[in-house]
């Protein structure tokens, strides 16, 4: 059977082809879909097995980023999108795709009838963009976007954003969201020690280094990080240098584990 995983686009949107090879790579059909043929129901969101909200500057990022392109999602695609994700279907949020899943409420918590933001993702500390490769520490092995990444292993993805400073609403902790295995990335050094919020090893200011989480169930995950920038060697800083060639670098596994997910589920 033939995995269907729709990449929906907005104007702005600039990672859907990124996204979409990446997905191709890993066996998947990748359909690129604009917005508005969601929100007409020309499009039926439940005739693909997963979704990913790409990365890019979505509606110019004008209010917040992430934010008029979650408002439309939620003025009439809510309780689909809810409906999607409470059935398990994998849901991927990418930079822009992340900050839109937080501005609408779907992450951290997905299970909850209050679908008010409870986190967000606030202009960086340093007030630039940064663009930089970084190392990242798996906290999870509940997520189902892990599969293929150990705990405490050390991935490379690069960022590229200038609102990736994850903070959390008042009540809620850094220790809660790890005690549910939901904090599924933190920015570390090279060697997998703590960033300790110490730029650049945390790129933004995040808290508790955060740089990407999941839902309670594991099936929806945003992160800050591209992994579709890092699919094949080729594309790693020191590729020409360190002359290791495997064929595929670190965010490949995310795509993988994705596809693996939605290949048990429809046995």
């Amino acid at each position: 059977m033939v995995i269907r995983i729709l990449i929906l686009r907005a104007p702005g949107t600039n990672c859907d082809e990124e996204t979409a090879r990446a997905l191709r790579e890993v066996g998947a059909e990748a359909c690129i879909v604009h917005t508005n043929k969601l929100l007409s129901n020309e499009v039926d969101l439940f005739s693909y097995h997963g979704l990913v909200l790409p990365g890019g500057f979505s509606y110019g990022d004008r209010v917040r980023a992430g934010a008029i392109w979650a408002s439309k999602l939620k003025s009439r695609l809510m309780e689909k999108l809810m409906e999607y994700a409470l059935n398990g279907n994998p849901i991927l949020g990418i930079c822009n795709g992340f900050q839109a899943l937080i501005e609408l409420g779907v992450l951290p918590f997905t299970r909850r009838t209050d679908l008010n933001p409870k986190a967000a993702l606030a202009p960086n500390i340093s007030s630039k963009f940064e663009a930089r490769w970084v190392y990242l520490k798996c906290h999870s092995n509940t997520c189902i976007f892990t599969r293929y990444i150990d705990v405490n292993e050390v991935p490379r993805m690069p960022v590229a954003h200038s609102e990736g400073r994850f903070i959390l609403g008042e009540g809620l902790s850094g220790e809660e969201l790890s005690k549910r295995g939901q904090v599924v990335f933190k920015y570390v050094k090279a060697n997998g020690a703590p960033a300790n919020s110490e730029y650049p090893f945390n790129p933004n200011g995040s808290m508790f280094d955060i740089a990407g989480i999941c839902n309670e169930d594991g099936n929806v995950l945003g992160l800050m990080p591209h992994p579709e920038r890092a699919v094949y060697d080729w594309q790693l800083p020191d590729y020409t240098s360190v002359r290791r060639y495997s064929g595929h670098a670190d965010g490949w596994r995310i795509f993988k584990s994705m596809i693996e997910y939605i290949e048990e589920e429809i046995r």
